[in-house]
C-alpha cells in the first residue's frame, strides 16, 4: 500500500513474551526483524507469538523458506496441539524445493495476509527464514548468467526484500484499518550481523530481536 493508503501504528500486537513486550513492544503493522545464530530460538520466538494470538481476531501466516521437513512438521504439530490451526495459514516450500519456489514462497503468504488485511483484518507474516530466500535468489541469478555482486549476490537483492517487507503496514481508516505485522527471521554466521542479508534487512525493518547463544 502507498503511503496515502497507510496510517501511523498505535496498537500494540502481544507476543506473549514479557522481554519484547514490556521492552520493544512491537505495533500493528510494524516490522520486527529476529536475527541470531543457528539454534538459538528464533524460530521458537516466532511460533510462540503466533500461539499467543489466540483469541485475539489475529490471522496469522507462517512461511517457511528452505526448512527441513521436520522441523516443519514440528511446527505444525504445535500449532495443531495448542489449536493455533484456526487462525493459521502455513506456507511451506522445504530445503529440496526448487530455489524457484523458495523465492516465491514468502510473496505467496504476503498476497494472503494482504488478502486479509484489506477485508479489515489484523495479520501477522512470519517470514522462516529470509537469509534462504536470499540464496535461492542468488542461485537463481548465477543460473541465469546474471552479474554477481557482493557474496555473489545479484545487485537487486535488497530490492528482493524491501518490496516484501514494504507490504507491512496499518492502514487508514478509509480502508478498514486493517493491518499487516512482519516478523522476519534472518539467520547470521557467528553471530556476524555486519554480513550483506543482515545489514540490508536491518535497514528495512523498523527494529530487531537479536539472539545470542550466550
Amino acid at each position: 500500500p502507498g503511503i496515502i493508503s497507510r496510517r501511523s501504528v498505535y496498537e500494540p500486537l502481544q507476543t506473549g513474551l514479557i522481554a519484547i513486550d514490556s521492552m520493544i513492544p512491537i505495533g500493528r503493522g510494524q516490522r520486527e526483524l529476529i536475527i541470531g545464530d543457528r539454534q538459538t530460538g528464533k524460530t521458537a520466538v516466532a511460533t510462540d507469538t503466533i500461539l499467543n494470538q489466540k483469541g485475539q481476531d489475529v490471522i496469522c501466516v507462517y512461511v517457511a523458506i528452505g526448512q527441513r521437513a521436520s522441523s516443519v512438521a514440528q511446527v505444525v504439530t504445535t500449532f495443531h496441539e495448542e489449536g493455533a490451526m484456526e487462525y493459521t495459514i502455513v506456507v511451506a516450500e522445504m530445503a529440496d524445493s526448487p530455489a524457484t519456489l523458495q523465492y516465491l514462497a514468502p510473496y505467496t503468504g504476503a498476497a494472503l495476509a494482504e488478502y486479509f488485511m484489506y477485508r479489515e483484518r489484523h495479520t501477522l507474516i512470519i517470514y522462516d527464514d529470509l537469509s534462504k530466500q536470499a540464496q535461492a535468489y542468488r542461485q537463481m541469478s548465477l543460473l541465469l548468467r546474471r552479474p554477481p555482486g557482493r557474496e555473489a549476490y545479484p545487485g537487486d537483492v535488497f530490492y528482493l526484500h524491501s518490496r516484501l517487507l514494504e507490504r507491512a503496514a496499518k492502514l487508514n481508516s478509509l480502508l478498514g484499518e486493517g493491518s499487516m505485522t512482519a516478523l522476519p527471521i534472518v539467520e547470521t554466521q557467528s553471530g556476524d550481523v555486519s554480513a550483506y542479508i543482515p545489514t540490508n534487512v536491518i535497514s528495512i525493518t523498523d527494529g530487531q530481536i537479536f539472539l545470542s547463544a550466550d
